[in-house]
Parts: C-alpha cells; structure tokens; sequence
C-alpha cells in the first residue's frame, strides 16, 4: 500500500514507539502505558497533523513530550508524598508489633512506581471510582485499572514473602545479672 494513501499509519509506527519509549523509561510496562498515552493524544490531535508530514517524527516528538510530562508529574508527586510521609510520621506510635508491620507495609506502598502508587491510593484510599480516579489522573480507565492490577500483585507479592511478626519475646536482664 502507498505510503500517500495510508497518511495516519499509526500501527505501523508501533514498534519504533515502543522502542523509543523502553529506551526513554527502562521498563515494559511504564513503556506500554508511555505508548499508550502518546497515541490517545495523537489521535486526539490527529487533526494538527500535516498530511504530508513524517507521521513517524511528529509520533515519537508526541511520545517525547509525554515522557517530559510524566517526569514533571513524577516529581510533583515525590515532593508531596515526601511531604506527606513527613506528617504521618508525626502521628502516635502504635504498639511495637503493629509499628514494625505498619512500617513494612507503607515501605512496600511507597516502594511501589508512583504511577501505580497514585492510582492505587485514590481508589483504595480515597475512595473514588474508577472512573473519577482516571479522570483526576488523566488517563484512560483501561490504564488505570492496570496500574492498579500490578500495584495490587507487586503487594500481595510483598505480604506473602514478608513474615509476620507474631511474638516479641521479653528477655529481662535481672536473671542473667544475677549470677
């Protein structure tokens, strides 16, 4: 087929995007929902673009640009989870053993990638639908729900490998002293 007669060929321009984006973000997943993120907002602009144009430049400068996005939003948000994480630390301790497991749990949410992180809190946290969740994010509920699928697996993964504290021993040092 003609390249003139197919000008919007955005299939075929699948595998240099998916190259470009695991290049630019080092992990298949993050590089999927990249892909994914640059072509909803091609087709969205798919007017802007020239039909004799390089659809092949015009994608990956559209990829590009949501790469620099994600990274700005990124660090937005580490600067406000680090901030969050500065009031919860505030808080009351709870009893030893819940301290230790609470700690663990919230080092294994917050090790999660901020995108799954973000997702996961505004429906398991904050209680929102799906869909209000993808609305505040910005992203399609498909992406949504499969950052959240893979935060939920990452942390299941955590509770089955980490042993739970089930007693703290009291050892007094007055029978040892003794002797």
């Amino acid at each position: 087929m003609d390249r003139k007669e197919r000008p919007f060929d955005v299939i075929g321009q699948l595998a240099a995007l998916r190259r470009y984006a695991r290049a630019l973000v080092r992990n298949a997943d993050e590089a999927e929902d990249l892909v994914h993120d640059a072509l909803v907002r091609a087709l969205e602009k798919k007017k802007s673009f020239r039909s004799g144009g390089n659809l092949r430049t015009w994608l990956l400068s559209i990829l590009h640009n949501a790469h620099i996005d994600r990274l700005r939003q990124n660090r937005s948000l580490t600067r406000r989870h680090d901030e969050a994480a500065v009031e919860a630390e505030q808080s009351l301790p709870a009893g030893q053993e819940h301290a230790v497991r609470l700690q663990q749990v919230r080092d294994a949410f917050f090790g999660l990638p901020e995108e799954q992180r973000e997702a996961l809190h505004l429906v398991a946290i904050e209680d929102l639908s799906y869909q209000e969740a993808a609305h505040a994010l910005g992203i399609p509920i498909g992406t949504l729900m499969s950052r959240i699928s893979r935060a939920r697996t990452q942390l299941r993964e955590f509770e089955e490998k980490t042993p739970r504290v089930s007693h703290l021993r009291l050892i007094r040092g007055d029978d040892n002293e003794s002797n």
